[in-house]
């Protein structure tokens, strides 16, 4: 059983006991009549076969609340698409596949990118942008909700209480995000637990207090990909087209609505998804990339709050971040201890390490160009500059899928 504490600026939902689905899931139900939800699934081809997703297909199909189910595709070639079509109409809800790689879509993007509105580089970020578009473009829906499609512990419990912040009138948040443990026989969530926390709190160090580090450290899982939204956030926030996603997005929340409208909810005692490498010794791949993504979209958000970063105040970074990382490296091992966990040091240590360069790497890239490669332009602005670029979306996600 969770705690109840509250913590930052943010409202903190816990699992406090056992959850009475059935009772959630009726009051969604009521709900969703006159605040419909869609559900968001980012999906790399190669996941469907995967057991994960085959388990995720079948909690769905026993959900009563969801309308419609948008999978927006990673690269997938026709016959790829075509099996992508087939799979998820196990699913009892309409189901919409965006073919990103496909002549209608990339028409879009190509549309767009003509009136000079930035599209982001291929990934999760452009194709959840652009999932988002085709949602808007149905004129139907309150609020949207997603989550991964490599989740190993999924149940439909997790998308219960990720969905009732939001869908509930009575609460009526603008923005849930989801947080659970990473835990087997080890602790896992290095991104989360040796590079963001740490650097946040280092920030705070050297900065004092700033409303947005607070926000950023209110969060207990700011890396997680599982949050549900009101549709109108989805209209007006930008994202960013790189690993520094979940930072990102959190950025724009913050920007875009009231914190006594945000709020996180606990959605699983535990969480199990794959696990990306270090590649300590590769900037290009894994935990490394990831971590210089997310250095660089935390220290570009701050340098756009007034914060200048010099060459000594990232000098100074790197070193309060060394200390404040290693200390809580300590605190992860002796809480490993008390739970009867293994903990690698080495391992640890080097992620640290690790992060340290991500950290470096990032601060020069910031020092260089503080604006960097432009975020995915926010949907209000695409339809200021097409005003009918909704209706093109609709039409060519429909004739993709007959």
């Amino acid at each position: 059983m969770s705690d109840f504490y509250q913590t930052g600026a943010v409202a903190t939902f816990h699992r406090l006991g056992k959850m009475d689905l059935e009772k959630i899931e009726s009051e969604l139900t009521w709900y969703a009549q006159e605040r419909p939800i869609a559900l968001i699934l980012p999906s790399l081809y190669s996941e469907l076969q995967h057991s994960a997703l085959q388990n995720i297909i079948r909690e769905l199909q026993a959900v009563p609340y969801i309308r419609e189910v948008t999978v927006t595709l990673g690269p997938a070639s026709e016959a790829e698409f075509s099996h992508a079509k087939q799979f998820f109409s196990a699913l009892p809800q309409k189901a919409r596949i965006i073919w990103n790689d496909g002549p209608r879509i990339r028409e879009i993007y190509r549309i767009i990118e003509e009136a000079e509105l930035p599209t982001g580089e291929p990934g999760k970020g452009r194709s959840t942008w652009m999932a988002y578009g085709y949602i808007l473009s149905r004129q139907k829906f309150h609020n949207i909700v997603l989550h991964d499609c490599d989740i190993i512990t999924y149940s439909r419990d997790m998308l219960a209480r990720l969905c009732y912040p939001v869908t509930s009138p009575n609460l009526d948040y603008d923005f849930c995000k989801g947080f659970y443990s990473r835990v087997t026989d080890r602790l896992h969530g290095r991104a989360t637990r040796l590079l963001i926390t740490p650097l946040v709190r280092s920030l705070q160090r050297i900065v004092g207090y700033h409303p947005l580090l607070v926000f950023f450290d209110s969060f207990r899982y700011p890396l997680a990909g599982e949050f549900s939204m009101d549709i109108d956030l989805a209209k007006v926030n930008r994202i960013p087209g790189d690993w520094g996603l979940e930072v990102g997005v959190l950025a724009e929340v913050y920007r875009n609505t009231s914190l006594r409208r945000v709020c996180q909810v606990d959605i699983a005692e535990n969480y199990e998804h794959k696990h990306q490498p270090l590649s300590p010794y590769d900037v290009t791949k894994g935990l490394h990339k990831m971590g210089v993504d997310i250095c660089k979209s935390v220290l570009r958000t701050l340098a756009s709050e007034g914060i200048v970063f010099s060459e000594g105040f990232c000098r100074t970074l790197v070193a309060t971040y060394v200390r404040t990382a290693q200390d809580m490296l300590k605190r992860y091992e002796d809480d490993a201890a008390v739970n009867g966990l293994f903990f690698d040091r080495h391992e640890e240590s080097l992620a640290v390490e690790t992060f340290t360069n991500c950290l470096r790497k990032a601060s020069a890239v910031i020092n260089e160009d503080p604006l960097g490669v432009p975020l995915i332009s926010s949907w209000d602005r695409v339809i200021a500059a097409i005003p009918d670029i909704l209706t093109r979306i609709k039409e060519a996600v429909e004739e993709d899928n007959e």
